[in-house]
């Protein structure tokens, strides 16, 4: 391969999206301050958290407020360790599966 080939040579971001806008992306992301893209990275944890949060309430309506803040943590640190770091979690989440 040659070096012009290389460098002609891009990573996929997203399969949606043309290499056009993907490259007006880049460049965007390219001219941001840290700051700015701590922010922006900041955000988007929030809103993930938003649609988690959102989706455990729908599916589990009756849940408490622990059992929900445990489904969370489950998502977040897995299955077993959700398991060691809350003792209650087994008894909570096995109970209401």
């Amino acid at each position: 391969m040659s070096e012009l080939d290389v460098a002609n040579r891009r990573a996929i971001l997203s399969r949606d999206t043309s290499a056009d806008v993907e490259r007006f992306q880049v460049e965007a992301w390219r001219r941001m301050s840290p700051l700015e893209k701590a922010e922006l990275v900041s955000q988007a944890t929030r809103d993930a958290m938003t649609l988690a949060r959102a989706g455990i309430r729908q599916r589990h309506p009756g849940a408490s407020d622990r059992e929900r803040f445990l489904r969370l943590a489950e998502l977040q640190l897995g299955p077993t360790l959700v398991r060691v770091v809350y003792p209650d979690a087994a008894q909570i989440l096995d109970a209401s599966a």
